[in-house]
């Protein structure tokens, strides 16, 4: 029979995170929620303790023979033993030569103490070496043991909404127009290659917000404010869909550098704005095909948890082109958005696993991940404070 036995170290995958309660008010930034969620805790479940079969108080026995069948299930064990820290070792070098990592000398103590100690000095170095460092499991399954580690990029529970309001009127403000047309060839990458949803299209969790939310206005009773309200609806739609035209014609992503080198900054928002133009198409020219799903996790179903526990924030849901991030409609999808949120159990961020069982260990890192979401924060961020900066 194959069976597989698994070990962690590190963020104990299974116990449930807490969740955010709510979204902060906006601050300029891209929106972080009140609550930062909580990594994943270590296991508090104890290496078994080993006690010997016999009988201290029974001299007799104590002396015993043992049978031969019993002899030869010990020599097993001591064979499976040592095939089993043989292969722990060689793990172990592979995934602190991987990390760069100089482990500590754990083999002179005894079985299987060694392997706790060892395991627990790899977990604190690399804590500190690498700020992407989640955790890792010792794997054993009928064949070998070895390690897998995990890494994550942490995205703050922070909603990366890029709005697009502010980019049509800085396309219709004459001593902006040039900017804008930059910041038309970044969200056209963001778009086509790093595949950033976008909330006009039928599929993207905020269309469905924003559908919700027109259904409420033209069912819900007439008040002062209902004219305000739909005309605000009416708004995001229609720049909604004329921008989207825009980011669709790649002739954006073909004229980026040309963009870039003849733009000419007259302040210092300017200065901002090409600066990170500039990081973004560096992104671009170094990973042509990036996007930002790349590294996204296949959610792992626990058939005992709950439902609310299975249940996840899915990127899509956190990473998305809005309309705007101020005014009445925002902070009503702002309320919708919490509200759902606390149902969940846990969020998805951009993962790596590698497997260190002799096979090719994989050169994937998150610098990806790390560029690209500082660069949402930076976009999100000019865009929001577009006006402020006329004023």
């Amino acid at each position: 029979m194959n069976y597989e036995t698994t070990y962690h170290i590190g963020n104990y995958p299974i116990a449930r995170t807490e969740t955010p309660t709510a979204i902060a008010p906006t601050v300029g930034r891209v929106r972080p929620m009140d609550e930062t969620k909580q990594r994943r805790k270590r296991s508090a479940e104890r290496q078994t303790e080993i006690r010997s079969d016999s009988n201290v108080t029974n001299g007799f026995l104590k002396s015993a023979f043992l049978p031969k069948l019993q002899t030869e299930q010990s020599a097993q064990a001591c064979k499976k033993t040592s095939k089993t820290e043989r292969d722990f070792y060689q793990s172990l070098s592979n995934l602190a030569g991987h990390f760069h990592i100089e482990p500590m000398q754990s083999k002179d103590f005894g079985f299987p103490y060694n392997m706790v100690l060892a395991m627990w000095d790899m977990d604190t170095q690399l804590k500190c070496t690498n700020a992407n460092w989640d955790s890792f499991r010792l794997i054993q399954d009928s064949k070998k043991t070895y390690f897998v580690s995990e890494e994550k990029f942490d995205t703050g529970a922070t909603l990366y909404y890029i709005p697009i309001v502010p980019l049509f009127e800085m396309l219709h403000d004459k001593q902006r127009k040039h900017t804008a047309h930059l910041l038309i060839s970044v969200c056209s990458y963001l778009y086509h290659i790093a595949h950033i949803p976008y909330y006009r299209q039928e599929d993207s969790y905020l269309y469905w917000l924003y559908e919700t939310h027109k259904d409420w206005v033209e069912y819900d009773d007439e008040t002062e404010e209902t004219e305000n309200y739909k005309s605000e609806l009416r708004k995001a739609e229609t720049i909604g869909d004329r921008i989207e035209q825009k980011l669709h014609n790649r002739i954006n992503l073909t004229v980026f550098e040309q963009r870039l080198s003849r733009f000419k900054s007259r302040d210092t928002f300017d200065r901002e704005c090409w600066q990170m133009a500039c990081n973004a198409f560096a992104l671009y020219t170094e990973y042509p095909i990036g996007s930002i799903f790349r590294n996204a996790p296949i959610p792992e179903q626990d058939p005992y948890a709950d439902d609310c526990e299975n249940e996840v924030i899915g990127m899509e849901k956190y990473i998305s082109f809005i309309a705007d991030t101020k005014g009445w409609l925002y902070e009503s999808i702002k309320e919708s958005i919490n509200n759902e949120f606390n149902e969940y159990g846990a969020m998805e961020e951009p993962t790596i696993n590698k497997q260190f069982d002799g096979s090719e260990i994989t050169e994937n890192s998150l610098d990806f991940e790390k560029r690209l979401f500082e660069l949402l924060d930076d976009l999100s961020y000019l865009l929001y404070n577009y006006k402020t900066t006329e004023q």
